[in-house]
């Protein structure tokens, strides 16, 4: 056998390699559909949205303990206008904390840390509401007081809102109240109307009788 036939029986015989199209199509075994996933903030605009690292106190260790790195934001709902703080860590999107800014709250500047802040809340990340003492650390001192300043404008925002609520409620009720009134008026307006025609009709009753009596004739001797 020449050397030109062997070189040609090689490539024959070669495999082909990993970067050849072969030109097969393979249909997969497992067609998945899209599927929409719903993460409960559909109805809710985004205020502050900032990357941190969140720690609760522990109180029975007496310690700080970390409870996940990620995204802490403020969310507020479109129709009722009440906000609430919700954090995620970064990787599972766990939820780490998830609560409402009421007027009630402060938050503070962690002692001896311009990159921190602490703050007492009734948690809800863990299904059933918890008293919670947070701290959160951002990786700037901006950040840290962008999140202060935006806490506390939103809390005194929230102040306003129950204000507004409430005198919503207060006036709904006066007008109840004098709805109330002028229909109770209107039935004592009506109550001598009615004895009054039951009176008339009483002595008109009693004209015909005489009257009925005087033309009767009188009886004979």
């Amino acid at each position: 056998m020449s050397t030109t036939e062997a070189e040609h029986r090689e490539e024959e015989d070669a495999p082909a390699g990993e970067d050849e199209d072969t030109g097969a199509q393979v249909a997969p075994i497992v067609k998945l559909e899209e599927v929409a996933v719903s993460t409960g903030e559909e109805e809710e605009d985004p205020i502050l949205d900032l990357k941190a690292k969140l720690y609760r106190f522990d109180k029975d260790g007496n310690q700080w303990k970390e409870r996940g790195a990620g995204t802490v934001k403020f969310l507020k709902h479109k129709v009722t206008g009440k906000v609430r703080l919700l954090m995620r860590q970064s990787k599972t999107l766990k939820i780490c904390a998830n609560h409402l800014l009421v007027p009630a709250m402060t938050v503070q500047e962690h002692a001896g840390n311009e990159k921190s802040c602490v703050w007492h809340a009734r948690d809800f990340a863990d299904g059933e509401l918890k008293d919670e003492f947070f701290c959160i650390r951002f990786a700037s001192i901006e950040n840290c007081k962008k999140f202060m300043e935006t806490f506390q404008e939103v809390a005194e925002s929230q102040n306003q809102e129950e204000n507004k609520d409430a005198s919503a409620a207060a006036s709904l009720l006066e007008n109840l109240s004098v709805e109330g009134k002028t229909d109770a008026d209107k039935k004592d307006e009506e109550k001598p109307e009615s004895k009054t025609v039951g009176k008339e009709s009483s002595l008109e009753k009693e004209k015909t009788d005489t009257e009925k009596k005087s033309e009767e004739p009188a009886s004979s001797a």
